[in-house]
This record gives structure tokens, C-alpha cells and sequence, in this order.
């Protein structure tokens, strides 16, 4: 019997956006995230929200939202991370067709990866690529 025990992933970027509904619907429809959980205030901000990615996920809410983090965060420039996708090209494909900003399309890399990048409505970069790094776990 195959083991269906979940692996929670021990790593989470945490970006924080002006409009984090647009955030959520880009990252959804344009690279394929998954919505697992969005806690709004009463006046719609995101507080909190989960989107899952194969086996990983990023967090994110709303700029001015409250909290240590919202405050300290406040003036934090754009960020990046990188996802392992299967298909870059599929992948890429489906960003184009929903109007993202690619800054990088598909490229075959000397290290044998192919990857792509792109700049999400607030400035924050995604790379797409084949290469998986191994980690040791911890």
C-alpha cells in the first residue's frame, strides 16, 4: 500500500500585497497555485492566506493589514521564488495567455535545467524551471 501521509513543506515565502485578491486570482489562474485557505477582515483585507504549489506552498496577505509583520514588512521591495514545474513551456504558455509579464521566456540553461520568469502585477518575480535542488531534509 502506497504511503498517503501528508509531508508539510518546512520552508514558506511570505509576500505581502497592496491587492491581495488580485495576487490570489493571478497566482491561481496565471501559474497554477491552488487556493487552500483565505482568512479576510471585515473590510476585506486578506489576513492570512495559503496557495499550494505541488508539494509546497506560499503564504501571503494584505499590505496594511495590522500585525508586527504587516509593520516591519511595510517597506520590503519586491521578492522572488522558484518553482519546479514539469512542463516550462506548457507552463509559460498558460502565463501569456493570462497576461503576465514575462521578463525571461522559456531558456535551456548550461546546467540542464529550462526555465522561465515572470513579474506578477507588484513586482515580485517567479522562475519556472526543470532543476529541483535535493535538500536533506531537517
Amino acid at each position: 500500500m502506497a504511503d498517503t501521509a501528508r509531508v508539510r513543506p518546512s520552508i514558506f515565502p511570505t509576500l505581502l500585497y497592496a491587492d491581495a485578491m488580485a495576487a490570489i486570482k493571478q497566482l491561481t489562474e496565471a501559474f497554477g497555485f491552488t487556493e487552500t485557505s483565505v482568512y479576510e477582515s471585515e473590510d476585506g483585507k486578506v489576513l492570512h492566506a495559503e496557495l499550494a504549489y505541488g508539494n509546497g506552498a506560499v503564504m501571503l496577505g494584505s499590505k496594511g493589514r495590522g500585525g508586527l509583520f504587516s509593520e516591519i514588512m511595510e517597506e520590503a521591495g519586491p521578492s522572488a521564488a522558484y518553482l519546479v514545474v514539469a512542463d516550462v513551456d506548457a507552463h509559460h504558455q498558460r502565463a501569456v495567455e493570462h497576461g503576465v509579464d514575462v521578463v525571461m521566456p522559456p531558456t535551456d540553461q548550461d546546467y540542464g535545467s529550462r526555465d522561465y520568469m515572470a513579474r506578477d502585477l507588484e513586482g515580485n518575480i517567479w522562475c519556472f524551471g526543470t532543476y529541483a535542488p535535493e535538500t536533506t531534509g531537517g
